[in-house]
């Protein structure tokens, strides 16, 4: 049925304008923050008409104000049962703004339902300042002294300038939806959002999202920092019948998509100014290097740290590949950041890079490289981490030539150092043991050593180990062991324990020399003067 000005003034005449309240949600949190309050003309048989069937035709013919209060005395009666801290937003159309009895209209239909304003928001498009800017301005300012909030409607879609809205008290900065729609389409889009965002966050306004439907455009708002949302993913409107049961639904479970392992997701763009120099004083002190290029391999950004390591200045890094900025070390790295680039996440690798000039002698670095997504998922570059390890690797170098001489010098010991537990169990034997008894180092260990003990020797060396452990005293003990070339001679094991704080024995440590000739030499003189 076509809609004229006389249905219309019908429709008001007989009140058939009804209020319907769309949820707006907490994005972060779920839960519901208030409702937007949107106006419907309920016809006859109980259908509801969308208002751009009458809304232009109110406005052209003077009838937006009596629609205006209809709608909003309703709105205000109905929400009796809307719980502090809950807000109500209504849209007030530009012709409105000319309108010097606006305020009153609001104080006095606020006022009958019992409705408190400071629980209201009033929401004003763009077009309506780019109308009369002084008369907006005016406006603006009286709305706001009624104690309610201001909201910003259709931010990035008229003809506002930056200055209006630096200067006027809006509270609020609502995303256009045809924005949030195709936020998920292009990055242009997103660019835009994230751009709106930043703007509010950093005027210190709450930011609020239309026309969200999907979980990806939720996921992409929630990483930009957006507080408020509104749309069919959270609820279509309803009308005052309906408020009770989405009141009584609870907090819906907010997104958790943006915190899977392995996700890095870019948002600085929606940062206020102050959270963006807290992350730079933070970046800039790590003691790790840390920088981050674009998917041409060239630097965005980098600190003092990293740019010390390539020996040269941040500022020369800017805008340079990495190729250009370390030749020498770029064919050792390439594959990891094309890797990355590609969505792998690297972590970790010992690179080695070679001298690179005075006062820059070669280096280890542990690198690790991790592709940094946008909102949507998208690699967007590499962030970059380097530790350097040329001490610790010098170090490691060090022990391992110290290590090596040691083993040496053992090696070359007549004797035969062994290692014991607390318990007489052997852990180690010098190699020379194997030489000569013929027993490999994992037969010796425990109580295998015993296999090379003479018969009539193994129980008095058992007892002698016994009591030492018992005691804590010195080992001391002689036996004759079966060499290799099943050659029975006298050896002597001598050993003491190593104690922890409390006088608990952690360890013992001995060796075991060959004293044969000496063992001879004594029976020989007892034959003698025997």
């Amino acid at each position: 049925m076509g809609i004229d000005l006389a249905t219309v003034r019908h429709a008001l005449e007989r009140d058939e304008l009804e209020a319907c309240f769309q949820p707006v949600v907490e994005l972060s949190t779920g839960r519901l923050a208030g409702f937007e309050v949107l106006a419907r003309w309920k016809d006859p048989d109980g259908s509801l008409r969308l208002p751009p069937t009458f809304i232009a035709l109110a406005e052209d013919y003077g009838l937006i104000g009596l629609l205006m209060r209809q709608v909003m005395r309703k709105a205000f009666l109905s929400v009796s049962i809307l719980p502090e801290p809950l807000m109500l937003a209504v849209n007030v159309s530009p012709t409105q703004l000319h309108d010097r009895t606006l305020p009153d209209q609001i104080r006095g239909a606020a006022e009958e339902a019992g409705f408190p304003l400071e629980r209201l928001s009033i929401e004003i498009t763009e077009r309506a300042l780019a109308n009369s800017e002084a008369e907006a301005r005016k406006m603006a300012f009286e709305l706001k002294a009624l104690g309610c909030k201001l909201a910003l409607d259709d931010f990035g879609t008229g003809y506002s300038s930056l200055r209006q809205l630096q200067e006027l008290p809006f509270d609020q900065l609502k995303v256009d939806g045809s924005f949030v729609r195709s936020m998920t389409l292009t990055r242009e889009s997103r660019k835009i959002v994230a751009a709106i965002v930043g703007l509010g966050h950093s005027l210190g306004m709450v930011t609020v999202a239309e026309c969200v439907e999907t979980e990806q455009q939720a996921d992409a708002l929630l990483c930009l920092g957006c507080e408020l949302v509104q749309g069919w993913l959270y609820g279509k409107p309803v009308t005052a019948e309906g408020l009770a049961t989405t009141l009584a639904a609870g907090p819906q479970q907010p997104s958790l998509r943006l915190f899977e392992p392995g996700e890095t997701l870019s948002s600085l763009e929606a940062l206020p100014l102050h959270r963006l120099a807290q992350l730079h004083a933070i970046y800039d002190g790590a003691p790790v290097a840390l920088g981050f290029i674009d998917r041409n391999l060239r630097y965005v950004s980098l600190n003092r740290r990293l740019a010390d390591m390539n020996g040269t200045s941040v500022r020369a890094h800017l805008g340079k590949t990495v190729k250009e900025m370390v030749p020498a070390l770029y064919p050792s790295i390439e594959e990891y950041l094309l890797r990355a680039l590609a969505g792998e996440a690297i972590s970790e690798i010992e690179i080695a890079r070679p001298e690179i000039g005075p006062g820059l002698p070669s280096t280890t670095a542990l690198v690790s490289y991790q592709p940094a997504r946008d909102e949507m998922g998208d690699v967007i570059g590499v962030s970059i981490a380097v530790v350097d390890i040329t001490k610790r690797k010098q170090a490691e170098e060090a022990l391992r030539e110290s290590e090596e001489h040691l083993r040496y010098m053992v090696e070359l010991n007549p004797e035969v150092p062994w290692v014991m537990d607390a318990e007489g169990n052997n852990l180690d034997t010098s190699s020379r043991w194997t030489e000569i008894t013929g027993l490999s180092k994992e037969q010796t260990r425990n109580r295998g050593w015993l296999e090379a003990l003479h018969p009539d020797d193994i129980e008095p060396t058992m007892n002698a180990l016994r009591e030492a452990l018992r005691s804590g005293k010195h080992i001391d003990v002689e036996y004759r062991v079966k060499r290799i070339d099943l050659e029975w001679r006298w050896m002597r094991s001598r050993g003491s324990p190593r104690l922890g704080p409390p006088g608990e024995i952690l360890r013992w440590y001995g060796s075991v020399e060959d004293i044969d000739a000496r063992k001879r030499m004594d029976e020989a003189l007892l034959r003698r003067t025997a």
